[in-house]
């Protein structure tokens, strides 16, 4: 069995416009899997925001993927499926779509005719509006004006892009409430549609840079609040991110920039 696979560093949800930088994920290409505790030490030393692993399946479009960041293994990473889509596209140009599995869930991505990478992701539905957890407030600085639980991340609606950008979270007292993470938003004072911040504080990042999974709870809510099927959105971490979505019923397409940071061959010792 190989030793040697493909490996590039990729950012994706970037655009140089407004020096968005976007988010960068490890992707290697393996020709089988790998023990968990081998696969986390890797993303451990690679200590990208996810390291994502690929290895193909018996059909030549499909690749079984998985994604680590460096504590601890994610269950879905939209950043790091926009990584897969556009090395999968690079490697293998003449395949013109791909299909991602993680268990029983089917990514499809590619590239479209203008010469971006897409997937395609479920949307993640909310609950109702809800009273936020105790403290959530005080933790954010900033008045909640809207609150939605989800089977991901919750959803926090602040009054305006101002509150959003100049909100400082107190990580030490969002660890106390038991929540894995928030999909802090706000509409936008721009000319896109909405802005959002991704807070995770139980795990090493605190807040990521630029957050498909963010967009699959956020495209749906905002669609709705909006009545538009087309959106564009900002994410206002230290890197910034840009999204482009086409909204459906039930998912929607998810489009971005990216660009390489190295490209090479990984070594597995």
């Amino acid at each position: 069995m190989s030793s040697e696979f493909p490996f590039a560093i990729i950012n994706v949800f970037s655009n140089s416009k407004i020096k968005a930088l976007g988010n960068p994920s490890a992707v290697i290409l393996l020709d089988r899997d790998l023990p968990d505790e081998k696969l986390q030490s890797i993303a451990a030393e690679l200590h990208q925001p996810a390291t994502t692993f690929l290895w193909k399946t018996e059909k030549e479009d499909e690749f079984l993927i998985r994604w680590f960041a460096p504590d601890a293994e994610i269950g879905l990473c939209g950043h790091g499926a926009m990584a897969a889509s556009v090395f999968l596209s690079d490697t293998f140009p003449d395949i013109t779509g791909f299909k991602l599995k993680k268990n029983t869930t089917i990514i499809e991505a590619g590239k479209n005719p203008e010469n971006q990478h897409y997937i395609i992701l479920d949307n993640i539905k909310r609950s109702n509006i809800k009273n936020p957890p105790e403290g959530l407030e005080s933790a954010l600085g900033q008045k909640i004006v809207g609150y939605y639980t989800t089977d991901n991340k919750q959803i926090v609606l602040l009054e305006n892009e101002e509150s959003l950008a100049n909100m400082k979270p107190d990580f030490s007292a969002l660890r106390k409430i038991n929540v894995f993470g928030y999909s802090v938003t706000a509409p936008s004072s721009q000319q896109d549609d909405f802005v959002c911040r991704t807070l995770v504080p139980h795990v090493q990042q605190l807040e990521d840079h630029a957050t498909g999974s963010t967009q699959a709870i956020l495209v749906d809510f905002w669609a709705s609040q909006l009545g538009k099927s087309k959106l564009e959105s900002r994410q206002l971490s230290p890197r910034g991110g840009y999204f482009n979505a086409i909204h459906n019923a039930d998912n929607f397409k998810l489009i971005a920039n990216s660009y390489y940071t190295i490209k090479g061959t990984f070594y597995l010792n």
